[in-house]
């Protein structure tokens, strides 16, 4: 990218869509994110609501929280993109930038965060004698700061190597606001390539591992300990949140091998979107916001005093 001429850094085409298709898909993905953030959002308030319960005791609901909270993020942004990139043609590059930092940053925290949820589950299935001394809360909060750090390694150098080899490039250059036409430096696709393969298969190694011993000792434990299926279950569910959030490592991949027009190709694209940023964040709500029951519990009172204070504040004529 040569910021030297502060021009337009893509010269590659794009197809643009119509107004109204255009508005049409913001309509759609901003009414999907709305609907995950105010689930999401009732989770949080319910979590904070209750700071001397048993949630800020325990692992498993900090690893929830933060997940959920990670999410909310992760579908503003991205949907702010895709917003953006519908009204303007081309934006500056560091605003552009910190749009998809945060965007990068909160997409790859949830894979990792599953993993690390899916060993808690693993420790507490299998040693439940030790889960209390292996999972504190100090621990908890060491691993979701190693979280943000693995995330970190798939852009920062991007930055700090585009920032070395075109300094000027940050501060002067348009730019179409997508990831691939941002970093353009012939080091940055091979890296994060590699990157995305050793993601991909140690968090792929840990649910499966995690998930075929919780197996075994649910298959041993048969009927008399429900707590081992309903792991089991939960690494399940957090498989196929994991399987459609991988697909982001597969995403560049995919947009690559297609063939096809300009037209049909920003419908694919479009799709892709939805299922790879947008569905796996309707499944974490699921697996422990209506899943778990002390979770449940609190949730369901905390609605029914929301309703009973609205019924107080508007009470029928």
């Amino acid at each position: 990218m040569n910021s030297s001429s502060c021009n337009n850094s893509s010269s590659s085409f794009i197809y643009r869509s119509s107004s109204s298709t255009a508005a049409t898909r913001s309509v759609i993905a901003i009414t999907l994110g709305f609907i995950i953030n105010y689930i999401n959002g009732t989770l949080v308030h319910t979590f904070r609501k209750h700071q001397v319960s048993i949630f800020y005791m325990n692992p498993r609901y900090i690893l929830f929280i933060h997940l959920v909270v990670n999410d909310m993020i992760q579908l503003t942004t991205s949907i702010s993109l895709l917003a953006f990139s519908y009204v303007f043609y081309n934006m500056s590059s560091y605003l552009c930038l910190l749009i998809i930092v945060v965007a990068i940053f909160t997409t790859m925290n949830t894979p990792i965060n599953l993993a690390v949820m899916a060993l808690e589950c693993y420790i507490a299935v299998c040693f439940p004698l030790r889960h209390a001394e292996l999972c504190t809360v100090k621990r908890t909060y060491i691993l979701i700061g190693g979280i943000w750090v693995l995330s970190s390694l798939t852009i920062v150098p991007d930055i700090f190597l585009h920032l070395a080899t075109d300094p000027l490039w940050l501060f002067c250059s348009l730019a179409i606001c997508e990831k691939d036409n941002l970093f353009q430096h012939p080091v940055s696709k091979p890296k994060r390539t590699i990157i995305f393969i050793i993601y991909l298969t140690l968090i792929w190694l840990t649910l499966v591992i995690t998930y075929l011993k919780i197996f075994f000792v649910a298959q041993k434990a048969k009927s008399t300990d429900g707590s081992a299926k309903k792991a089991r279950n939960t690494i399940l569910l957090h498989g196929f949140q994991l399987l459609l959030c991988m697909l982001t490592y597969a995403d560049f991949i995919i947009k690559n091998s297609i063939v096809a027009t300009p037209q049909i190709l920003s419908y694919i694209t479009y799709f892709l979107y939805i299922l790879i940023h947008i569905l796996p964040r309707f499944v974490s709500p699921i697996v422990y916001g209506l899943r778990d029951k002390t979770f449940r519990q609190y949730l369901k009172n905390h609605l029914l005093c929301d309703i009973r204070a609205g019924s107080k504040l508007y009470p029928s004529k």
